[in-house]
């Protein structure tokens, strides 16, 4: 791994930036991807439905119209640049990026949209729950948005919302601009996911609000803390309910039965796709992990190098809620990266 991988310093940040494109050249030459030049899928891999509809791009799956903010420059930009999408993780929703995102507008000049994925904050409920069906919202919703060609989107997901924007580059690669996955990576996480910390939280949950029918949110803490002794991240789960009246149930904003039957799944833990039949080359990857989060192995960079050969790995001094732990760091990685990257296309 060694070979493949070069350590080095940005503004004191710990970094691991991917190799040379030699190596990609050499890597990929041996592979047996099936996409034509125009990045459409041609395998019969997929003819025989080997990856089920996960990159389905017909209109089969069903999409819903995803609610969002933007956040734009104080000033009209001079110039047009490709605006950031924000895809939150797992219980998470779009106010969850709302102070970096607007620091961004003013940092990078240009618009940033956070959104919420399907069954999570004001967007509509269904009972599907899985990469390919959250990456084909988003698609809507670019598609929708009319972005210029010249001023594709850059997709910048954590968690979930990682997964999300790799299978939307993979799904349409012609669509984003370039992608920054922060804290996840193309694997599928082994083990049983319905035992997960997440699944756990569901569980509570739903104990709480359908069995217990509790009042008040204190008596909803206290059943999380026995799974979860972080207070900030029963905090974070408890923006996913709603409280009435003193004497109201709490309820949830959330449908906790598909979520926690995609859990079960392993619909959020899984990665249903194949590097042997299908990569994105449009554009460069940018993977940010927390140094003290175990979601970015070593061994699995060259994982991501199958699928993303135009890759870079960066380190960030944070666990896996990195953008809320360490927001001054990501940003200064990600800054760095979009604009160094925009800068070599002139």
């Amino acid at each position: 791994m060694s070979r493949l991988i070069l350590q080095s310093q940005f503004r004191g940040i710990t970094s691991v930036i991917s190799c040379s494109r030699l190596w990609q050249r050499a890597a990929f030459s041996r592979s047996s991807v099936c996409q034509n030049a125009s990045g459409k899928i041609s395998s019969s891999y997929v003819d025989a439905g080997y990856l089920g509809d996960a990159l389905a791009t017909d209109g089969s799956i069903e999409t819903v119209q995803l609610k969002f903010d933007r956040h734009s420059p104080p000033q009209e930009p001079t110039i047009y640049k490709s605006p950031l999408i924000f895809l939150h993780g797992l219980f998470g929703s779009r106010s969850n990026t709302r102070t970096v995102a607007k620091q961004l507008a003013v940092k990078l000049d240009r618009d940033v949209y956070c959104l919420d994925l399907r069954n999570f904050g004001d967007s509509p409920h269904l009972p599907r729950l899985d990469y390919p069906s959250i990456a084909a919202d988003v698609e809507r919703f670019i598609e929708e948005s009319k972005f210029p060609e010249f001023a594709k989107p850059i997709l910048v997901g954590h968690s979930l919302g990682a997964k999300a924007s790799m299978a939307v580059a993979l799904r349409r690669p012609e669509l984003p601009k370039m992608i920054v996955a922060v804290d996840n990576c193309p694997v599928s996480v082994a083990g049983n996911d319905s035992s997960s910390s997440f699944g756990k939280y569901v569980n509570q949950l739903r104990l709480g609000i359908e069995k217990y029918k509790y009042t008040d949110i204190k008596d909803l803490d206290k059943l999380l803390a026995q799974v979860e002794p972080n207070i900030t991240v029963r905090q974070f789960l408890l923006t996913n309910v709603k409280r009435g009246r003193k004497e109201d149930p709490i309820t949830s904003k959330v449908p906790l039965d598909v979520i926690g039957k995609a859990i079960h799944a392993g619909n959020i833990a899984s990665w249903p796709y194949d590097s042997n039949v299908v990569r994105w080359t449009k554009g460069p990857a940018l993977f940010i992990r927390g140094t003290n989060s175990p979601y970015i192995p070593d061994e699995v960079i060259s994982d991501i190098g199958k699928y993303f050969p135009d890759f870079e790995v960066r380190d960030v001094e944070a666990g896996h809620w990195l953008i809320s732990e360490n927001p001054t760091a990501f940003m200064d990685v990600l800054v760095e990266f979009i604009e160094r990257k925009e800068d070599e296309e002139f």
